[in-house]
């Protein structure tokens, strides 16, 4: 059974790394350019590993592009595993494989088909399984092969997810892959009555509305965290990144949502939201290259938030005062 591997992430390398320590004949790799690594969260180049094993590595833009698809054309392979990939794999590739495709989603399918998986995951606390299926027409829809499920705690950051997915990922390949390689071929069917679908989260998701509860912001702030851009709100007229926070469920302090009611040196600098406290720990701003420590980022009585209304009159005393300005240029 010939085999090609094809993705960009850390999913992807646990595959080709289960595939290699297992036997198969694995006779080519694709990995995304570092050019798109932008495009991925938490990118891997493969051909380290492909080279160490002495298989033949193919570098791509899109997986669809004519000469990827010759390229696997070339290699003959019965599967190809797409793993860890975000581009939409078309007909023409996935023709090549003479058995099929095979795909791998984090979720417990048929629950959270779709997009960002790992932050849906972490803002609702799972469930999550290392899910491998026969890639068809649909959207993470495929016959099941296997599922490893693995725990999603509210104290969960992304980081954290991605490392109970990874050791599911090798537990369930160690499990499936010696049956896969000696034969076996019976995945089950989804049951399409219980899927449910996650769509696209941007950069932009991560803006933070300190009118929610602290519990919505924590997980907000869990979800955003690294390897994706991280949550934020607007402080000074500066995007200021919030990596870590904890809840504050003792002190009896009471504000107004946004405002920064004290700082600690231990434990960063606590915000009323609107339903709770929250600590704020571990804050960045946008355009500096290293974490800030939250006393020197913020201070006691500051506001973390725009206030439209005040911004919005406050524009327009500004355009108002240009346009007097001009007005009086024009007439010297």
């Amino acid at each position: 059974m010939e085999i090609v591997v094809a993705g960009a992430v850390s999913s992807t390398r646990r595959t080709l790394e289960a595939l290699i320590r297992h036997g198969a004949d694995v006779v080519g790799v694709l990995q995304m350019s570092a050019e798109r690594a932008h495009t991925v969260t938490g990118f891997e180049p493969l051909d380290a590993i492909a080279g160490r094993a002495g298989i033949p590595c193919a570098t791509f833009q899109n997986i669809n592009d004519d000469e990827i698809v010759a390229q696997a054309r070339e290699w003959q392979p019965d599967l190809l595993f797409v793993v860890g990939l975000s581009q939409l794999v078309r007909d023409e590739m996935l023709a090549v494989p003479k058995m099929g495709c095979i795909g791998f989603h984090p979720t417990f399918l048929p629950a959270g088909r779709g997009r960002a998986p790992l932050a849906w995951l972490t803002l609702d606390n799972g469930p999550g399984a290392a899910s491998f299926f026969l890639i068809d027409e649909g959207m993470d829809s495929g016959p099941i092969f296997e599922q490893e499920p693995f725990p999603i705690t509210p104290s969960d950051y992304a980081s954290d997810v991605s490392r109970c997915m990874d050791a599911a990922i090798i537990t369930a390949l160690d499990r499936w892959l010696p049956r896969l390689l000696a034969g076996e071929w019976d995945p089950k069917p989804q049951d399409e009555f219980l899927a449910t679908y996650n769509c696209k989260r941007g950069p932009e998701d991560g803006l933070i509305d300190w009118h929610s509860s602290a519990v919505e912001i924590h997980a907000l702030i869990r979800a955003a965290s690294a390897p994706h851009p991280g949550a934020y709100c607007w402080h000074d007229d500066r995007k200021l990144i919030v990596w870590r926070a904890e809840l504050e469920t003792r002190l009896p302090w009471r504000g107004v949502p946004g405002r920064v009611l004290q700082v600690d040196l231990n434990r960063g600098a606590l915000v009323q939201t609107g339903d709770g406290l929250i600590w704020l720990s571990s804050l960045q701003f946008a355009d500096e290259p290293a974490e800030v420590p939250p006393g020197k980022a913020v201070r006691v009585g500051q506001k973390l938030c725009l206030t439209v209304q005040d911004e919005l009159t406050a524009l327009r005393k500004r355009v108002a005062d240009l346009e007097s300005h001009l007005r009086n240029t024009d007439g010297k």
